[in-house]
């Protein structure tokens, strides 16, 4: 199998099917991290996806999977083009694989009302990005493939609002009502992992955890872990990379599939990010 982008979501993935058996190709944007790799349980090669592939071993053509989990970064519209879209497109038709998995986000649901959203929701993005997303889906659907909608990802070393808490920059927009759906890293990639057998059907996935959480409510469990205050109140931030949204987003087609994550609410993980016992533990 084939992972396109080995960054903090693909090399866990990378490790997480290497240590199953699989035979793992692991792409990277840098000759850095390929060389911080170089000696894993996987292959790696640095590559840019969106330009020629020639130099890849041609044993690694037809994969029985790929995966696109390369990333833009925090770059507009023109990198989500080139990465997402067309990067998809040139991987799609330099590897031909038996099986693909496109990574894309929960953000191109649109909602504001706090409303639930499922896979058959409209997803009408109200930015350029979020459209694009839509097009780089299109593309793995078309391929008979699986298109992974992933909520806000955190994790190891990795937690907006943990770090944002920590920072003391953190605020309550207009109260902190606004909905947010997370997902933990690891269960994101064992989410991976259940999507890459043939026997679940192509189609559409969001992977989130069970629990859409308000902003009050993430803070509000941050600073009762730590025995801190609520961060102050300020006004909303519309200036958001993937639009201002508040919806709770439904993992139930993936969870009657099979699936379910570790973490049902981030809260959960809250011991593991802050490298503290839990609580009632010595």
């Amino acid at each position: 199998m084939v992972i396109a982008g080995c960054g903090f979501l693909g090399e866990a993935a990378a490790f997480l099917f290497a240590e199953s058996g699989c035979r793992v190709l692991g792409l990277c944007a840098t000759n850095a991290t390929a060389a911080r790799l170089a000696g894993s349980a996987f292959e790696v090669h640095a590559a840019d996806i969106t330009g020629s592939l020639s130099g890849i071993p041609p044993q690694w053509k037809n994969p029985d999977l790929l995966i696109h989990c390369a990333s833009s970064g925090r770059g507009g519209a023109d990198e989500y083009r080139a990465i997402y879209r067309d990067g998809l497109s040139n991987l799609l038709e330099f590897f031909a694989p038996r099986r693909a998995i496109f990574t894309g986000s929960t953000s191109v649901y649109a909602q504001e009302s706090g409303e639930w959203v499922d896979e058959k929701s409209p997803a009408t993005p109200t930015r350029e990005t979020g459209r694009i997303l839509l097009e780089a889906e299109a593309l793995a659907l078309a391929a008979g493939g699986v298109v992974a909608r992933l909520a806000g990802l955190y994790g190891p070393g990795r937690s907006v609002y943990l770090r944002k808490f920590l920072e003391g920059t953190a605020v309550l927009e207009a109260g902190g009502a606004r909905w947010t759906n997370q997902i933990h890293r690891d269960d994101a990639a064992s989410a991976l992992a259940f999507l890459a057998n043939p026997a679940v059907p192509p189609g559409i996935y969001n992977v989130c955890d069970d629990t859409p959480a308000t902003q009050r409510d993430l803070y509000g469990w941050i600073a009762g872990f730590l025995n801190k205050p609520l961060p102050p109140e300020g006004p909303l931030d519309p200036d958001r990379k993937r639009g201002w949204t508040s919806k709770r987003v439904s993992n139930a087609k993936l969870r009657s599939s099979g699936w379910a994550p570790r973490f049902a609410a981030c809260r959960d993980a809250l011991p593991a990010l802050l490298d503290f016992p839990s609580p009632g533990k010595s």
